[in-house]
């Protein structure tokens, strides 16, 4: 049985960097480290030892998973009286 982590990232798996990480989401540095304090958004990992990047798997699915919710959400408007 293998776990999520191993099924996320079978394959080839590539790092970002924050640069990278920035102008792929669009996301500001503090918006990033805020949503990490709140566990709103995937974890760095160290792949050396003064390095830290993002599982692109991960953010990718990220992404996926907040263009869904906004996708759901879509039809919700609230009324202004």
């Amino acid at each position: 049985m293998t776990s999520g982590i191993e099924q996320k990232t079978r394959g080839q798996v590539r790092f970002l960097r924050l640069p990278e990480l920035l102008a792929r989401t669009g996301l500001s540095r503090s918006t990033i480290y805020v949503r990490l304090e709140q566990g709103r958004f995937p974890r760095p990992v160290s792949p050396g030892s003064r390095a830290v990047g993002w599982v692109e798997a991960e953010v990718d699915e990220w992404m996926r998973e907040r263009i869904a919710a906004s996708r759901n959400n879509a039809g919700v408007r609230t009324s202004r009286a």
